[in-house]
């Protein structure tokens, strides 16, 4: 099948070639990579230039109650670059488990012919589901002008300082409301911070219904810090909690799971490079809907850890129903290689060697489990965003 993929590549425009490859079952593997066994199954849901946009980049997956599968992600029109740029935040959902997929949508979009805004750009996208509502958020980064991460400045306003929006779905992600800025909530009280955003990847909601998003703020002189997200009323009001790390190693993107005992693991992209993920534990004083609106944050955080290699890279993190940790990066302390999937029974404390999903060149992930128990996870490799299925005993049962 391979074979027939790049015979087909070289004569067929690639959309063309891309719908004809999707048509088949998805146990053929349209990669070159041949390190996954016939429980996992894997097609291409976004390519270079595809729909005439440069480069689909940041992925986030996410399972609605009704067992919609919903990936956002960046469409970066003109090149492969982060902000500053033209970027919108793009959607496309499946109702069939992840066999089809619709057209892409997008659902952040600023006017990228605004004079001065360098394309207006908007992305690094985080989706989160409050199953209580039936609500989906989507949280991202606004851009408008030089406001990346280099550019980006104290302030509230969008001519000084990136933005933080929300867009929210209240129909199964098939219409979104306009752009929502929380900045000023969220900057308010730290006007003084370069930048603030989520994720990028997904956000959770807690069993008491407590909506989290894992995030980072950039300190005056410049370096990160992750950090939470949180809102007990459903997205009405949201509170940021102190640094995880708040000296060294500088920490940036991360993702955030719920553990057994209501408190949360944090996993944070480690910006000294040390070769490893940055590890923390937050634990509640009190249950977060107890806190008056817009209280500081009563908890606390562990001393932080460093577990898995890790190339200083975004990595997903989620709680399986069954009770598993499961953890997703690339395997290397230098090199953005091996997208390998981990598991852990001690709170994250350890991890095991996990399976290798793609030994070739691998970057950012997302994962979540679908209604039926199995993992579902979007990925970048080779240029694409490539979405991959495969039971829990993949996992945990013994075997390539």
């Amino acid at each position: 099948m391979t074979h027939i993929f790049h015979l087909m590549h070289r004569f067929i425009p690639a959309t063309l070639c891309l719908l004809i490859v999707s048509a088949v079952v998805m146990g053929a593997d349209p990669h070159s990579d041949t390190t996954v066994d016939s429980r996992v199954t894997r097609r291409i849901l976004r390519q270079h230039e595809e729909d005439g946009v440069h480069t689909s980049r940041i992925p986030g997956l996410a399972t609605t109650p009704a067992g919609t599968l919903l990936a956002v992600f960046d469409l970066r029109h003109q090149s492969s670059a982060d902000l500053p740029q033209d970027i919108d935040v793009g959607m496309i959902r499946s109702t069939d488990h992840g066999d089809t997929w619709s057209s892409v949508k997008p659902i952040l979009d600023f006017d990228k012919n605004e004079p001065g805004t360098h394309g207006n750009g908007v992305g690094d996208p985080a989706i989160l589901v409050d199953a209580q509502t039936n609500t989906i958020f989507v949280a991202a980064i606004w851009s408008k002008g030089d406001r990346g991460w280099k550019g980006s400045g104290p302030g509230i306003t969008p001519d000084e300082t990136a933005q933080v929006v929300l867009t929210k779905s209240t129909d199964d992600g098939l219409s979104w409301s306009p752009p929502i800025n929380i900045t000023a909530d969220i900057r308010g009280r730290n006007p003084q911070w370069r930048l603030f955003f989520c994720g990028p990847g997904n956000g959770i909601q807690l069993g008491d219904g407590t909506l989290v998003f894992a995030a980072q703020f950039r300190e005056p002189a410049g370096p990160p810090h992750s950090c939470l997200l949180y809102s007990a009323d459903h997205g009405q009001i949201w509170t940021v909690s102190p640094p995880a790390i708040p000296a060294e190693p500088p920490t940036s993107e991360a993702q955030v799971a719920e553990l057994p005992d209501g408190s949360l693991l944090l996993t944070m992209r480690d910006e000294s490079h040390s070769g490893n993920r940055a590890w923390a534990r937050w634990t509640w004083n009190e249950p977060p809907a107890s806190q008056p609106p817009g209280a500081q944050p009563a908890g606390r955080w562990s001393e932080p850890w460093h577990a898995v290699p890790d190339p200083t890279c975004m990595a997903s993190l989620i709680r399986h129903p069954e009770g598993l940790l499961l953890f997703s990066n690339p395997n290397s302390p230098s090199e953005r290689i091996a997208l390998t999937v981990r598991t852990s029974t001690d709170d994250g404390r350890t991890w095991s060697a996990g399976k290798l999903l793609d030994s070739r060149d691998s970057m950012y992930s997302s994962m979540t489990v679908l209604k039926d128990g199995r993992i579902a996870i979007l990925y970048e490799t080779s240029g694409t965003l490539t979405f991959a299925r495969f039971p829990l005993s993949w996992l945990t049962q013994d075997g390539p």
